[in-house]
């Protein structure tokens, strides 16, 4: 596990200091994405795997909850793709 290099982010205070559900995915990925360049140079982004956990508040509006859920997943996945390109496969 050389090339694992592990992130965790949490969203969860942003939450409970009264924002929305919307606002906390926004914080929380702004930050994710920021953190993200400044540990790791451009040129590595592709070439290390990198666990991240996300750690977020969950209320009680069910509906409200799985649709974040379901979003912070598609938009780290968009940002990962569009700001860092796709991983360069292994040798």
């Amino acid at each position: 596990m050389a090339q694992w290099n592990t992130i965790s982010i949490s969203g969860y205070h942003i939450r409970e200091a009264g924002s929305t559900a919307v606002q906390e995915i926004a914080f929380t990925l702004a930050n994710a994405s920021r953190t993200w360049k400044r540990r790791l140079p451009p040129v590595w982004c592709g070439r290390l795997r990198t666990a991240v956990s996300f750690f977020f508040n969950a209320h009680n509006n069910l509906f409200e909850e799985v649709a974040k859920y379901r979003a912070a997943r598609r938009l780290w996945a968009s940002i990962m793709r569009d700001r860092f390109g796709p991983p360069i496969p292994d040798p």
